[in-house]
């Protein structure tokens, strides 16, 4: 699995903002350490993804397609994957919404790299597929 160990955060990084740096540092351990290792499985996945503040919590974009978010809900810890309705067929009299699926993730568990990793990559290839 991942090795929470083995990423390296700086907290003055240029390349964040305070805001979105912010989010990762007030929260305690373990949470801190699973929520910046789940940020730097996402953006590691594919040099298209971008990552920014959204709703006060970090959303990640591919190709400015929503594509996952990381939200903590009192004590626990959800990764969301997000389906962005612009990809869906629209029909007129019907009004589309993002489809969502959320996943609680234990922080003193291993993440479930696999799973996290093949839905990303499931989610990636639609929006390949929508844009052809």
């Amino acid at each position: 699995m991942y090795n929470i160990q083995q990423l390296t955060f700086n907290a003055k990084n240029p390349n964040m903002n305070t805001s979105l740096e912010d989010y990762y540092l007030r929260h305690p351990e373990p949470f801190q350490g699973c929520l910046l290792a789940l940020k730097h499985i996402i953006l590691n996945l594919d040099g298209r993804i971008t990552h920014e503040r959204k709703y006060q919590i970090p959303f990640f974009y591919f190709e400015g397609k929503k594509l996952a978010f990381l939200w903590m809900n009192r004590k626990k810890l959800m990764l969301g994957f997000v389906a962005d309705k612009s990809i869906h067929p629209s029909k007129e009299e019907i009004k589309q919404k993002d489809q969502l699926e959320m996943i609680q993730i234990d922080p003193n568990a291993d993440l479930p790299l696999e799973m996290i990793v093949a839905k990303l990559g499931e989610q990636i290839r639609m929006y390949e597929k929508a844009r052809q």
